[in-house]
C-alpha cells in the first residue's frame, strides 16, 4: 500500500491505493485541517499525529510526498518545507520508507502533462482509480502524488532488475 501526502500548513491532504500490476485500487483519501490551530506549532503537531494515525491504522509499506515548490514565495515554501517535515518525520518513526516527487514530475506521471491543472489531476485520478466523484483538491492531489511513485518506483526496479529499494534507491 503507497500513502500519497500533499502537505500544507493549512489543508494536508493524504490518499491510500493498492498497486496489482499495473491495476490501481483505491483505499482512501482525505484532507487533514489545520487551519483552526492556534500556532504553527501547533499545526505542525496535528500534521504529524494525523499522519502517525494513518500510517498506524492503514499500515502502508512506503510514504510519497510532494517536494517543496517555491512558487508561491519564500515564506510559503518555509512553512511548506515545516509541514512536509512533520508528514516526513512521521513516516520516518513509522519505519516506512519515504519518497519525495517535484509537483511536475507528479502531473506528469498522472496527466501526462507537467502542467497539467488541479482539474485534470482530479479527473485523472478518477478515472485511474475508477472513483463515482472528483475527490477533494487536497486528498487528489495526494492520490495522484502515490499513483505517480506507482508509476516510477515500479518501473525503476523493473529496469533495473532489483528485487527492492530503500529510501529512493534502487537496490
Amino acid at each position: 500500500m503507497i500513502l500519497g501526502i500533499d502537505p500544507g500548513s493549512r489543508k494536508t491532504g493524504f490518499g491510500l491505493i493498492n498497486q496489482h500490476g499495473t491495476r490501481m485500487e483505491y483505499v482512501s483519501s482525505g484532507v487533514i485541517r489545520v487551519h483552526k490551530e492556534p500556532t504553527l506549532a501547533d499545526r505542525l503537531d496535528l500534521i504529524y499525529t494525523s499522519v502517525s494515525e494513518i500510517i498506524e491504522q492503514f499500515s502502508p509499506a512506503c510514504m510519497a510526498i510532494e517536494q517543496v515548490f517555491m512558487g508561491r514565495g519564500p515564506d510559503s515554501a518555509l512553512k511548506l518545507g515545516q509541514a512536509r517535515g512533520a508528514a516526513i518525520i512521521a513516516g520516518t518513526q513509522a519505519r516506512i520508507d519515504v519518497y519525495e516527487y517535484a509537483a511536475r514530475k507528479v502531473k506528469q506521471s498522472v496527466a501526462g502533462n507537467g502542467n497539467a491543472d488541479k482539474d485534470q489531476i482530479g479527473y485523472m485520478v478518477k478515472s485511474i482509480l475508477k472513483l463515482p466523484g472528483v475527490p477533494q483538491e487536497d486528498a487528489a492531489d495526494a492520490l495522484a502524488i502515490a499513483l505517480c511513485h506507482a508509476y516510477n518506483h515500479t518501473g525503476l526496479v523493473n529496469i533495473a532488475g532489483a528485487t527492492h529499494s530503500r529510501r529512493g534507491r534502487v537496490l
